[in-house]
């Protein structure tokens, strides 16, 4: 693992990657790749962060985001602490500056927090001076994820993302990870489609740099990757779509529809998954997929991540 090459890490955080330079996310990359290294050991386990501390504050629920920060920081030998709203004092009605406050008292190097309002990392950003990290922030921005997709694609493709075509495929309107991605693809210079039923679709779409498309089978030729997103089956109370049914039949990613792409696609899907609905059973277990890969890349990039937050003042990171 190197972690000494002079380079400056300018962030105090991680709010959306929109903050970051082409230099900032091959930087990042590059570190994460280092630290993948270690996750291949018998012994996963450096003390790069011994003596820092990281707070999860997850308000929203989570299983792979908020396990693979616990696991990032405990690998690093950071101390990490996890807190949810349910052990909170939200719950009892104290604001999210003082639970902030509250949290800063303690000491801590990093606080990551996953937030169902739009903007809620900005708000502890600004108000901390401890690096935070933004673990998903209602309909706005992951950052995290959006680099970790990243990660998996170039273990890949390389460097070469340039010139590539990448498909993201379902419920965008809702999907944070959509537009992080959408964002950090096009700064790396991938061509983005989406595809999706039109109540699907974000307001405000066509200022997005992406393809749009409302069939499947025309959206996938000749790409070279297809991001599968949740349905979110939550939503479908508001009547956005007459039937999943018909909605599995038109948008779901099959083997007839991969075929079309081309020969070396990949898939990826944040996960959870709903077999059947938007991915196939046949493509999520095939050897195309990159669902697994995604998983191992969340650790080695939330390392890279905490470790460039907590150690910006330390008088030069990696």
């Amino acid at each position: 693992m190197n972690t000494d090459n002079r380079y400056h890490w300018p962030h105090k955080d991680l709010l959306d990657v929109t903050q970051l330079s082409g230099e900032d996310v091959r930087h990042l990359l590059d570190l994460a790749a280092s630290f993948q290294e270690i996750n291949r050991r018998p012994v996963k386990k450096v003390p790069t962060l011994k003596g820092k501390t990281v707070v999860l504050f997850f308000v929203e629920n989570s299983t792979r985001t908020k396990t693979s920060f616990d696991v990032a920081g405990k690998r690093l030998s950071a101390d990490t602490y996890s807190l949810a709203k349910s052990g909170s004092s939200l719950n009892k009605g104290e604001s999210l500056k003082d639970t902030a406050l509250t949290l800063q008292a303690m000491g801590p190097d990093v606080i990551v927090i996953r937030h169902s309002s739009s903007g809620a990392a900005a708000f502890m950003a600004d108000l901390l001076p401890c690096g935070v990290v933004n673990g998903g922030d209602g309909w706005h921005a992951h950052p995290t994820q959006a680099l970790l997709d990243c990660f998996s694609l170039r273990q890949v493709w390389g460097d070469s993302f340039a010139g590539r075509t990448l498909l993201i495929l379902g419920d965008i309107a809702h999907s944070r990870v959509a537009r992080s991605n959408v964002r950090l693809l096009h700064l790396l210079g991938v061509k983005v489609r989406l595809c999706a039923p039109r109540t699907l679709l974000p307001a405000g779409v066509e200022t997005w740099p992406v393809e749009v498309f409302s069939d499947l089978k025309r959206a996938v030729r000749d790409v070279d990757a297809v991001m599968c997103l949740r349905l979110q089956l939550e939503r479908q109370q508001a009547g956005l779509l007459p039937d999943l049914a018909e909605y599995s039949r038109r948008f779901c990613l099959g083997t007839a529809q991969l075929e079309l792409a081309r020969p070396e696609a990949k898939v990826l899907h944040p996960g959870p998954l709903n077999r059947g609905l938007e991915i196939s059973h046949e493509i999520a277990d095939a050897p195309a997929s990159l669902v697994l890969d995604q998983v191992a890349a969340g650790v080695a990039t939330r390392m890279a991540v905490l470790y460039l937050l907590a150690t910006r003042n330390d008088g030069g990171n990696a």
